[in-house]
């Protein structure tokens, strides 16, 4: 490979500083790009150790706002769950940050861009769909996927024994029980003795939620407001708090969250290679508004239009999972989620108490629900009477049906 001027996706960890070196001794010029989407880490010694390493400049970016408002408050309003239970943290974080490696690279004047993501994970398919949607004609470095790469590092001790012998200033001693990753969405846990899907998760590994018998004996009581199914606000009566800034209002929920037990998840799921994995989950914010947003949707959602959107909805959790967040069914789904949030407002009370979030009440000026019509104790313009001919009309198939089985002799007993 001709010698390039390289944009590398750096994390400051040993896998992304020896390959930053690795690459430098290949004779391209790499430019560190660290991707701020809410890891609580030292961005200045991240960077000071970047250029220590080689680089010729850093570019820290803060993606945190867009990350939650483009990102985030999206996949929640159309309910992106995948396999029913992962609310998509990592997967979420993966386009944000692609997104802007491209825009290092154009503004540089690079000609590739690298990443550190190993060839058996979902992250190399992640960042590869998305540059090849936003920057087909850049060139893709994947060192674990290069044979060369694979030969020279076996394992974490050669990485280690690299970063010793070339002066690269790097945190890791030894290895780890298991490895994560953190954002604002959340935070994961995978690999290491968790690959053994029998084995319980040491009870110090979480970090963001507590274990129940540590959560408070009195629940919290908020109210979140929604516009147009993004959280807009939220409110601690009892506290005399209120938050609005995006940013703040994730972190508090997670925080208040967290201290209650909410969010945390322990499933095998399958990768977008084809791979069974474990992965072990904290999502404490994430899941409050997942709560909240679904129940306000129950008042002021078109049951139709529901109906569809729930139809979608596992797809959408798989388009964003697999890396497929450029791409044209995206660009569709999205414009049909963006309609189906239309006029989703209100406000939900809700307690977190225990692991649990507790929905109290809600209201909308959009509500479709009518006090009246649907009373037992006033009529409010229904006439009971309809009923009977709705209810003509929806047996004559099941009557049709009936009499198809009893005459062909394939009636099942009824008892």
């Amino acid at each position: 490979m001709s010698q390039q001027k390289v944009v590398l996706a750096y994390s400051g960890g040993l896998d992304t500083a020896c390959i930053l070196k690795t690459l430098i001794q290949q004779g391209h010029e790499v430019i560190a790009y660290v991707a701020n989407v809410g890891q609580l880490e030292d961005f200045d010694d991240i960077e000071r150790r970047a250029l220590a390493t080689g680089a010729s400049q850093v570019f820290v970016e803060d993606l945190r706002r867009e990350f939650v408002t483009d990102f985030i408050w999206p996949a929640i309003a159309g309910k992106a769950v995948y396999e029913h239970r992962y609310l998509l943290g990592t997967a979420l974080a993966r386009p944000v940050i692609a997104k802007r490696h491209v825009e290092v690279a154009r503004k540089v004047g690079a000609s590739a861009v690298a990443h550190g993501a190993t060839g058996k994970g979902n992250d190399q398919v992640r960042f590869e769909l998305a540059f090849a949607a936003l920057a087909p004609d850049l060139d893709i470095i994947a060192p674990w996927k290069d044979p060369k790469f694979l030969a020279r590092f076996q394992g974490r001790r050669d990485l280690l024994a690299f970063a010793a012998e070339h002066d690269i200033p790097v945190e890791a001693t030894a290895e780890k029980p298991y490895s994560s990753d953190e954002n604002l969405m959340h935070r994961s846990y995978e690999a290491g003795l968790l690959e053994d899907p029998d084995i319980a998760p040491p009870a110090d590994m979480f970090k963001l939620t507590r274990a129940l018998d540590d959560t408070p004996d009195t629940p919290d009581t908020l109210v979140i407001r929604f516009k147009d199914a993004c959280p807009i606000e939220v409110q601690h009566s009892s506290m005399g708090m209120s938050i609005s800034d995006p940013i703040e209002l994730l972190s508090y929920l997670n925080d208040v969250g967290g201290r209650h037990g909410i969010g945390r998840i322990d499933i095998v799921e399958n990768r977008f290679v084809g791979i069974k994995s474990r992965g072990v989950y904290e999502t404490p914010g994430g899941t409050i508004l997942h709560a909240a947003l679904r129940d306000l949707e129950g008042i002021a959602m078109d049951r139709e239009v529901r109906r569809l959107r729930d139809m979608l909805s596992p797809r959408f959790a798989e388009i964003i999972y697999n890396g497929f967040w450029f791409s044209p069914e995206m660009d569709f789904i999205e414009a049909a989620f963006r309609k189906s949030s239309e006029l989703i407002d209100g406000e939900v009370r809700l307690s977190l108490f225990k692991g649990n979030v507790m929905i109290e009440g809600r209201s909308s000026p959009s509500s479709l629900y009518d006090p009246d019509l649907s009373s037992m104790d006033v009529a409010g313009g229904y006439d009971q009477e309809d009923a009977q001919g709705f209810i003509r009309i929806n047996a004559l198939r099941l009557s049709a049906h009936r009499l198809i089985v009893q005459q062909t002799g394939d009636d099942d007993e009824i008892d």
